[in-house]
């Protein structure tokens, strides 16, 4: 047995060498599977707080192919539910798309569902969405369309969320900076459209540990009585988000 296992190794330490002098790399595998947890100091979507204004916790799991196409789920902390008078202390996502370059141009289309077990809320709040996003260099254009409902706002399907973002990878302690600018519109509920912005840096500190320190602000604060807390807050107020995952 352990003339066998040195022979092993002799023959992984001979393939590794001819691959450092080769500079042939392992096969690409045909699928990879990964998960992730972590908390942030506010649950931000669209700039609008989905955990007023307070810590939340997060985690999911993703499947891609290396054909492009790719499965995944993410959820979260909440309190905007029970805070509108339903029941639901969670956000579940899940999604499917398919990924591929075409001219030198990204492109992502998909599907997301976005789930709150047990809502109760006069609209139900689970929603669907389809999205299409092209990148170019640092920089991602992506329209998401709403095929039900938008999050409990009545008659609002056909809602539409399109955004800007990029990322810049700067020249100080590995960081990148994310800069975004997206409009909600929400159908037949014009009151509640608005513009959300921000700025993030983040930094990936290796072996999965990444951290992130943003600043978020929308224009909803223009309409304090479109999204407030029950303490009377502008949940689409200015405001700094810290973050912390770990992928595994």
């Amino acid at each position: 047995m352990k003339a066998k296992l040195a022979v092993l190794l002799s023959t992984l330490a001979a393939s590794s060498t001819l691959m450092a002098q080769t500079g042939t790399k392992p096969p690409e595998p045909d699928y990879t599977l990964s998960f992730n947890v972590g908390a942030v100091t506010d649950y931000r979507y669209r700039g609008i707080s989905q955990s007023r204004l307070r810590p939340a916790l997060q985690g999911g799991a993703d499947f891609a192919h290396k054909s492009g196409f790719y499965l995944g789920t993410w959820a979260s902390t909440i309190k905007w539910i029970k805070d509108a008078g339903g029941d639901s202390n969670v956000e579940v996502d899940l999604y499917g798309g398919y990924r591929t370059t075409l001219g030198g141009i990204g492109l992502d289309v998909g599907l997301l569902r976005y789930l709150y077990p047990g809502n109760d809320l006069a609209v139900n709040a689970d929603t669907t969405e389809a999205y299409i996003a092209g990148s170019w260099g640092p920089a991602t254009l992506k329209y998401s369309h709403a095929t039900t409902n938008l999050f409990g706002f009545p008659n609002s399907d056909g809602s539409g969320y399109l955004d800007l973002s990029a990322a810049f990878e700067l020249p100080w302690y590995g960081l990148t900076l994310a800069p975004h600018i997206g409009h909600q519109r929400i159908k037949n509920n014009a009151f509640f459209s608005y513009t959300d912005w921000s700025l993030t840096l983040g930094k990936d500190f290796g072996n999965g540990l990444s951290a992130s320190l943003g600043y978020v602000d929308t224009n909803a604060e223009t309409s304090p009585l479109a999204y407030p807390s029950p303490g009377g807050k502008n949940l689409g107020r200015a405001g700094a988000v810290a973050g912390v995952k770990y992928t595994f």
